[in-house]
């Protein structure tokens, strides 16, 4: 008898994964993640540097990298899915409204110039989803 409880919970599981909304990905970055991608690569970088390293995420190409390698590559940690960034990205997902590509600098570790929080709130979704990367080498 002990088996049907544990049987009734495995379905209720798949249930609930089945219901969770996918996100949706744009097929270009958003105009302000490149400034924004600036701001936060000067801080490593000096300006110049940061924003030749920009002007390379604009003219890549786009490939695809799953949330989980992302975390693991840039040895960030998985922010809470109540973190307010994340949670406003998740309620956009949830409205069906597409997220921007994230852009990324090839080094050790592998910086997030911008998109943390997207790929966080991927990751809640499925750690395996594969999200759409702009992704350059460390000058």
């Amino acid at each position: 008898m002990a088996s049907a409880p544990s049987a009734r919970r495995c379905e209720t599981v798949s249930v609930a994964k089945a219901k969770r909304p996918r996100e949706r990905w744009k097929d270009e970055p958003e105009e302000q993640d490149f400034p924004a991608a600036i701001d936060y690569l000067s801080l490593s970088f000096p300006e110049p540097v940061a924003a030749l390293i920009v002007e390379s995420l604009r003219n890549a190409p786009t490939m695809y990298r799953k949330a989980k390698d992302l975390l693991r590559a840039a040895r960030l940690e998985l922010l809470p899915d109540d973190d307010p960034e994340v949670a406003r990205d998740l309620k956009k997902v949830a409205r069906g409204e597409a997220l921007s590509p994230v852009l990324l600098v090839r080094g050790a570790p592998l910086v997030v110039a911008d998109g943390y929080h997207r790929i966080c709130a991927s990751y809640h979704l499925a750690e395996d989803a594969e999200i759409p990367c702009r992704l350059v080498d460390m000058p």
